[in-house]
């Protein structure tokens, strides 16, 4: 049952979720990068929260339909990937306040770090996958994604005044 449960469930929070952590590890450390101020970078985490999560989610309901998948899944899956954005999004505000902004950096990573690796093993397990490959190769996309979010905080911050 357990099983069954977490395969019903995985796709409809599985595209959301990652795209929220990675995302907002992005966001936090370019702003971070670029001496953006809380404020600047909690805004920044609620409209991604909520504008692009909408949006997101609007396509992939569009995309399921045009799949014929039957209404009333892809309407779960819609839901299911718009509350798991904006939980994920909401976890990282409370870690924003929660922590110095020196701090705030690290403790960002980590939880992103812990989120991406236990979504990568629900899913690896799911498919019968290799964990630590597919957990290696999710997190090598993610730090490729954090330092380009990095260097284009340092460059802001150097380069635009």
């Amino acid at each position: 049952m357990g099983e069954q449960m977490i395969a019903f469930r995985l796709p409809a929070v599985s595209f959301g979720a990652a795209s929220a952590i990675v995302t907002s590890m992005g966001m936090i450390i370019g702003f971070g990068a670029a001496s953006i101020s809380k404020p600047t970078i909690v805004a920044g985490l609620l409209i991604v929260g909520l504008a692009d999560n909408v949006t997101d989610s609007l396509s992939i309901h569009i995309y399921q339909e045009s799949e014929r998948l039957e209404q009333k899944a892809a309407f779960r899956a819609t839901i299911g990937n718009f509350a798991t954005r904006l939980i994920i999004s909401l976890s990282f505000i409370v870690l924003v306040f929660s922590f110095s902004s020196t701090n705030m950096l690290l403790a960002c990573l980590i939880w992103g770090v812990l989120l991406l690796t236990s979504l990568t093993w629900f899913v690896a397990k799911n498919r019968n996958a290799n964990v630590f490959t597919e957990v290696l190769k999710h997190l090598a996309v993610a730090a490729a994604i954090i330092a380009a979010s990095l260097a284009t905080g340092a460059f802001i911050s150097t380069y635009v005044q």
